[in-house]
């Protein structure tokens, strides 16, 4: 649920005997550190874990993590995409199954490059993506979502104050992971979500129009109604030097047939393309392609996608 400093915060619950209403009485939080044996592993939230030692969960108690079980996804970021940096990918969260793209509309305005490239991260883990769309008070919606509308991403639209429940309906059951800058309301969507989450919030610096880090490393939370959400820490840049063009391409499954008659070493953004043709004969839809492309261009930027938009209404 927790990583902190070489301690790992999980929650034990034990199968209960048959027909027996005792489950939710036995969980228990247990903290734990890694085995030797398992070398250099990393372990991050939203492992499921084998514990050895006292697991009993009174203070000052601590087992040994000694096995991490096999994932059924990973969400990873590149620490960036830099010549001088190695570019090695990090593991963010585990067996997630839906990656909520926070954003605000306003203060501090939309960035569509930030949404580009946790989208392409979502395809890279094969995580469901749902963009999440706050502060729709201070700004309405319509350009970020006919920017998004040829890709089929699902949405939802909030404001403060508002009901949460549409949301609450896409969480339910599943285990979703919220990723965002900061300052987009994320950890206020979270205390709504969670009440007894207490998860600090900011305000966005009037200068810079960013918001500051409240979050400082990432948690697994609980829903009421069911389904965990795991909060991360609002993020400057997503690095995707881990993610290779074939990734995103399998994303486009009614483009990607046709891709086999690009010229050798083709990066389908420039002319040769075999994509342009497909389009022009109207087997494509353009604005579907731009969107493509422009998913592709996302993976060779520079650290800073903080950079706002401006997009028409």
């Amino acid at each position: 649920m927790a990583v902190d400093r070489g301690r790992y915060t999980t929650l034990v619950e034990p199968e209960p005997p048959k027909g027996s209403a005792q489950k939710r009485k036995q969980r228990r939080l247990v903290v734990a550190m890694k085995a030797r044996e398992l070398g250099r592993k990393g372990i991050v939230v939203g492992d499921r874990v084998a514990l050895v030692g006292d697991v009993s969960g009174e203070p000052d108690a601590l087992a040994r993590v000694v096995r991490v079980e096999p994932r059924t996804s990973m969400l990873r970021r590149s620490a960036d995409d830099t010549e001088d940096t190695d570019g090695i990918e990090r593991p963010v969260v585990a067996n997630a199954d839906q990656l909520v793209i926070v954003t605000a509309l306003a203060d501090p305005p939309p960035r569509p490059r930030m949404i580009d490239r946790i989208l392409v991260a979502a395809f890279d883990a094969e995580i469901e993506p749902l963009l999440c769309l706050t502060k729709s008070d201070l700004a309405p919606p319509t350009g970020l979502l006919a920017l998004y509308e040829p890709l089929g991403v699902p949405h939802l639209v909030v404001h403060k104050g508002g009901s949460l429940d549409e949301l609450r309906d896409h969480l339910t059951g599943r285990i979703s992971v919220l990723v965002g800058h900061s300052g987009v309301g994320k950890s206020t969507l979270v205390n709504a979500l969670v009440p007894d989450a207490n998860r600090a919030v900011s305000q966005v610096n009037a200068v810079t129009g960013r918001g500051r880090h409240t979050s400082t490393s990432a948690v697994a939370l609980e829903l009421p109604e069911g389904g965990w959400i795991i909060d991360t820490p609002g993020v400057r840049s997503f690095g995707l030097a881990h993610v290779s063009v074939e990734t995103v391409l399998a994303a486009f499954p009614d483009m990607i047939e046709v891709t086999v008659n690009c010229p050798k070493g083709c990066n389908h953004l420039g002319d040769g393309c075999a994509l342009d043709a497909w389009v022009a004969e109207g087997k494509a839809d353009h604005a579907r392609l731009e969107s493509l492309r422009r998913l592709l261009s996302s993976r060779e930027g520079t650290l800073d996608d903080t950079a706002p938009s401006h997009l028409a209404d």
